[in-house]
């Protein structure tokens, strides 16, 4: 065999692997594994050219993917000023008066229903605090807005207006457009108004953040989004320049109304890739958000919202995933509503035992005990992200847990009910929505926040497993990623700390000694 290009030694490795659980060193040949085991395994891959890391008692495990992140789209999604901090009215209203103008507009990201203390969200509570400039201010959630009079005049918005998908522009009593603009259609018309980054500027930011997300331990996320259609362009002229940190597996859009000549374009795309990142999977909604009203619920919310589906003809998702499935390309469906979750877990039943393992469901943020069992038995994948119970409270006086009262915001983030019903279950963040740090990911998976915090942890294995085997369960990537083993792909994360033992405060703020993505290192401690 050829002297490898890199060995790592003195490490504590996490295989993930049952035939070879535990490990000391790893060598590395063209983006492969080629050895795992002890020092005197791998002594004689090493030659002249080869990379010998001694990794001084760091723990390795296989490579940490993000199993739902929006790294390029979330670019425009976190433009102008960050407003996750902001707590109540008084503190927003003082972050507009400061905030930077971006060609004259205010944009803002990040915004927490909770800052307007259960008043409707109005842009009357904070015009006087920007001096008749255009405001964007996305709400933390990403598929609600909160815009000013200045811009609602800009896009000719002067009342409601009816869409093909579930949207609204939410007005008062009088007929008067409060700026709430709910779920995509409807902000979408603002937010093309929007001034956004250059071509160059989205490059550089997007590599700029891959690189803060590989020093976290990331080496590979799955994209839920396609941008605007030119993120290959984009990531085809990255790769030419260069390299992207991370491995990128992208899932472009299927939305309501979509016929015959929209879901073939879909399959055609799927396999088109680069050297780091490839098309693999469609993305859906079944609903949208319990604070915007529009989860798909079984009974409806505190304020009479959220009865009904994304799409107006639940039926047709249907008939749009079966075509697909048909062609053998995977679903992932945003479903946070235990209406939306019975719907697709529905659906996915009814395309025969030839769908296993091809479909999954993302967020699944309230679930009833009779569906847990499902997942396993009809083979669908749970993709959720543990840290968006940071919105919510653990004595349910949040905006979220106030909608869906106290039987369901009991039944918050089941993570660890749906690993012990079997089912096979993904971690993720949901960048920009969440801070895109793996640490918190696993620190958050293992103790749970806010609303989840009265339910059970996972395990450090099972946190672990949901970046990294479960991950590439969810992408159909088991055979070739998500363990440790001779002839895997070459993703590797070394922590200071091991995961699987370590607090969750000691591990969420624990240093990466070393990630590898495709055989190159993607990041180094100094």
């Amino acid at each position: 065999m050829p002297a490898a290009d890199t060995v790592l030694t003195g490490a504590r490795v996490h295989t993930l692997d049952p035939d070879r659980p535990a490990a000391e060193a790893v060598a590395l040949l063209d983006g492969l594994i080629v050895a795992v085991g002890e020092e005197h395994d791998v002594r004689d891959l090493i030659g002249p050219a080869t990379e010998r890391i001694d990794l001084a008692g760091a723990t390795l495990t296989p490579g940490l993917t993000d199993a739902h992140s929006h790294p390029v789209w979330g670019i425009e999604m976190a433009s102008g000023t960050d407003l996750s901090h902001v707590r109540d009215l008084d503190q927003l209203r003082a972050a507009l008066r400061t905030a930077d103008r971006t060609r004259g507009w205010v944009l803002g990201h990040g915004l927490d229903h909770n800052a307007f203390g259960g008043r409707p969200v109005d842009r009357a509570l904070v015009e006087d605090a920007l001096a008749g400039a255009p405001a964007f201010l996305r709400l933390y959630d990403g598929h609600s807005a909160l815009a000013s009079g200045p811009a609602l005049d800009a896009a000719g918005i002067v009342g409601p207006r009816a869409f093909a998908q579930r949207s609204e522009i939410v007005c008062d009593r009088a007929g008067r457009p409060t700026g709430h603009l709910v779920e995509h259609a409807a902000m979408d018309l603002v937010g093309a108004l929007v001034p956004g980054p250059s071509r160059a500027e989205r490059r550089a930011r997007l590599l700029a953040l891959l690189d803060a997300m590989a020093a976290t331990g990331l080496t590979g996320a799955h994209v839920m989004d396609l941008g605007n259609g030119d993120v290959p362009a984009l990531l085809s002229t990255v790769e030419y320049e260069g390299h992207l940190p991370l491995r990128l597996n992208l899932a472009p859009w299927c939305m309501p109304g979509a016929g015959a000549a929209e879901l073939e374009e879909l399959i055609e795309l799927q396999g088109l890739a680069g050297r780091h990142w490839r098309i693999g999977g469609v993305k859906f909604f079944m609903d949208g958000t319990v604070e915007g009203g529009t989860a798909w619920l079984e009974h409806a919310d505190c304020h009479g919202q959220g009865t009904e589906a994304f799409w107006p003809d639940p039926r047709a998702y249907a008939r749009a995933v079966a075509t697909l499935d048909a062609a053998g390309v995977r679903t992932a469906t945003h479903a946070i509503g235990d209406a939306a979750v019975r719907h697709v877990l529905d659906t996915v039943a009814g395309l025969g035992p030839g769908a296993r393992m091809r479909h999954r469901i993302e967020h699944i943020e309230t679930v009833p005990d009779d569906q847990l069992e499902r997942f396993a038995r009809i083979g669908v994948i749970a993709s959720m992200q543990p840290p968006h119970a940071a919105y919510t409270r653990a004595d349910h006086t949040d905006e979220w847990s106030r909608r869906l009262g106290e039987e369901r915001a009991g039944r918050a983030w089941r993570c660890r009910d749906l690993r012990d019903a079997g089912a096979v279950l993904a971690l993720g963040s949901d960048w920009p929505i969440a801070d895109h740090d793996a640490r918190r990911v696993l620190a958050a998976a293992r103790g749970p926040l806010g609303a989840a915090s009265a339910g059970p942890a996972l395990t450090g294995l099972m946190a672990l497993e949901g970046m990294t085997s479960h991950a590439a369960l969810a992408a159909g990537e088991e055979d070739v990623a998500g363990r440790i083993a001779v002839g895997r792909r070459a993703d590797l994360t070394a922590f200071a700390v091991d995961p699987l033992t370590a607090g969750t405060d000691e591990l969420a703020e624990a240093p990466i000694r070393l990630t590898v993505s495709g055989g190159r290192i993607t990041h180094r401690a100094g």
